[in-house]
């Protein structure tokens, strides 16, 4: 996959979607189904595919990049049928506490999040305790976050995060997920996912629950 090319008109183009939420509420949705949100939603392949997959569930996809997100929404709408139980944030993980009250999402997806692997970038992975102290928050007690990734220093540095903490409990992991049944039987994939597997690249995921 190539450079996205940024299209300086996005901003003001993803506004137009009703997907797009603008200003942050205590209801998203006309109903009280389940709330899923991936943070760094790409293309939306994932989240579109849970969204048709699981009518009864309601999904959030948060990503920072308007032109990626123009890209989503384009693919959303080339869909005869209106998603009902789909939206989308324009915004950085940083500031998920503005969007969503504690105790509110019933999972949370990551799904190769960028690695930073410089250790005075460590701050900015998704899963740095930065990050998991705002996850413990809004996340509801005993829920999932479902965490994948192609890179291993990611990999392990994630698992080493999840083991020492005491907030989260890890459920399940796997080093190789499309060479275990039980992981893949379920399995929707991204878009960059889709391209690693195709190179041979082994797919890392880890399944932790919150330990409230």
């Amino acid at each position: 996959m190539g450079r996205l090319r940024t299209n300086p008109e996005a901003v003001n183009l993803i506004k137009l979607s009703s997907y797009c939420l603008v200003e942050p509420s205590n209801k998203y949705f006309n109903n009280k189904n389940p709330l899923y949100i991936e943070i760094g939603m790409g293309k939306g392949l994932f989240i579109i595919n849970n969204a048709i997959k699981n009518p009864n569930i309601n999904y959030i996809g948060i990503e920072k990049y308007p032109t990626v997100i123009l890209k989503a929404i384009k693919k959303i709408e080339n869909y005869e049928t209106k998603f009902h139980n789909l939206k989308i944030i324009c915004d950085d993980a940083n500031n998920l506490k503005n969007w969503f009250q504690n105790n509110s999402v019933d999972k949370i997806f990551l799904n190769f999040s960028d690695p930073w692997p410089k250790k005075r970038h460590e701050s900015k992975r998704l899963t740095s305790v930065g990050f998991m102290d705002i996850y413990k928050q809004i996340l509801k007690p005993k829920q999932l976050i479902e965490f994948k990734t192609d890179n291993e220093g990611l990999y392990q540095y994630t698992i080493d995060q999840w083991t020492h903490s005491k907030e989260f409990n890890i459920e399940a992991y796997t080093n190789n997920l499309y060479s275990d049944s039980i992981f893949l039987k379920d399995n929707i994939p991204t878009e960059y996912e889709n391209k690693f597997v195709k190179q041979g690249i082994k797919i890392k995921k880890i399944i932790v629950s919150l330990n409230k």
